[in-house]
């Protein structure tokens, strides 16, 4: 889930190895590489067909995978918002079932009354999933996805500041119909710690469910839609409920090539409430719109 979850954790602070195995033959002809399985009639690779949700599938071992993805995020309850937060990540899977991602983070910001422009360099990150079910041999696939990473940037100001979190994401998906319907479930932990130049730590923690659906319309094109519950806390370990929030939206996978592919995203909220304010929406933990791009190549 990427890092949406950890820069959504450092906004809510400011309110409130060893691989597995080796590879066979077989694991290889079971796993293609995204955009190829996605234009192969009845293949499917199923990691990037939703957009804020995410499939089980990790790549093939050898093949690296180069990712862009960018989300924007617009509405807060004080004044001007938007911050586009960006990162370039390397996927290389080292076993059919294990893979490493390290990547570097950027963002932009344009906020407040008068509008105050910022961005540039964040800072990294450190993906690592492990596969326990696969889901072309088990009833349905299930990755562990532990992503720790490091910003320069508080994200509710855009001024200065150092950041920790990490995020922990069980994902799951299962294709319904083989080759068409792929639905797909994730459930996230996350926590995060901001020091801004002046004043204390600030802490906080979240929680996040998704559920998605992609429909194959024809091969390598995908359309869908997603919902998503989130519940922003004070402290490390869920202390004191900052606020909560609902989303909906639809999505979009295609492949542009036999190495390329490119996936679109909207979400926006439509339920949400800050601990002591009004039913309606949150505001203040959580955007009114955020949206999504992203793209990869293979080599």
């Amino acid at each position: 889930m990427s890092a949406v979850l950890f820069r959504r954790l450092r906004d809510a602070a400011r309110v409130a190895g060893s691989a597995f195995g080796l590879v066979s033959a077989a694991a290889i002809a079971q796993t293609a590489p995204t955009a190829i399985e996605n234009l192969t009639p009845g293949g499917i690779d199923s990691e990037h067909l939703f957009g804020f949700a995410e499939g089980s599938d990790l790549g093939v071992p050898g093949e690296v995978e180069l990712e862009w993805e960018t989300t924007e995020r617009l509405g807060r309850r004080l004044g001007r918002f938007l911050a586009i937060d960006s990162s370039l990540a390397l996927k290389m899977p080292l076993t059919a079932d294990f893979r490493l991602a390290p990547g570097l983070t950027f963002n932009a910001y344009d906020m407040g009354v008068p509008a105050r422009t910022s961005g540039g360099f964040n800072g990294g990150f450190l993906e690592t999933r492990l596969r326990l079910l696969d889901r072309r041999t088990a009833p349905f696939g299930l990755t562990l996805s532990v992503v720790p990473g490091y910003g320069g940037v508080d994200s509710g100001t855009g001024g200065p500041a150092r950041s920790y979190g990490t995020d922990v994401a069980l994902l799951a998906d299962r294709e319904l119909v083989p080759g068409r319907l792929v639905a797909a479930l994730n459930a996230g932990f996350g926590f995060a710690s901001t020091r801004t130049e002046v004043g204390p730590a600030v802490h906080g923690s979240g929680l996040e469910v998704a559920g998605a659906l992609a429909y194959q319309v024809r091969p390598g094109f995908f359309l869908g839609g997603e919902a998503r519950y989130a519940r922003a806390y004070g402290g490390l370990a869920l202390g004191r409920l900052g606020g909560q929030a609902a989303y909906l939206g639809p999505t979009l996978y295609a492949s542009l090539s036999s190495h390329a592919w490119i996936s679109l995203a909207w979400s926006f909220q439509v339920a949400g409430r800050e601990r002591g304010g009004p039913e309606g929406l949150d505001l203040a933990n959580f955007d009114r719109h955020q949206m999504r791009l992203r793209v990869g190549y293979s080599f």
